[in-house]
């Protein structure tokens, strides 16, 4: 009754399996972009005042936010934004502390 030799072996062969499954998901993950970590608060809050202030000319909003990063990040951080902006969905509203109402009523504003 006390052999765990059965146990021991199960658990043996199923953390070996998570083992390689671990490696085989990380190799498909991307790296992180290192500017996008650096500048992700900044990213947040231009995409949130955007969207909140209703803007659909957002391109100058974006540059003037650009203008509290180094000269040599600020074209890349406007990139971002920009990029960030015409992706934003229903999906990543969290990120950007954004309300659904918020979003589309923004997003009514871009179609019209």
């Amino acid at each position: 009754m006390r052999r765990i030799e059965l146990l021991r072996d199960l658990f043996v062969w199923a953390y070996e399996r998570s083992a390689q499954r671990y490696i085989q998901v990380k190799k498909t993950l991307a790296e992180p972009e290192p500017l996008r970590l650096k500048y992700r608060t900044q990213l947040h809050q231009v995409v949130g005042d955007v969207v909140r202030a209703g803007q659909t000319q957002y391109t100058t909003i974006v540059e003037a936010y650009a203008q509290t990063i180094p000269n040599d990040d600020r074209s890349i951080f406007i990139e971002m934004a920009l990029d960030d902006i015409r992706r934003l969905h229903e999906g990543v509203l969290v990120r950007y502390r954004l309300t659904p109402a918020e979003f589309r009523a923004w997003k009514d504003k871009l179609v019209i």
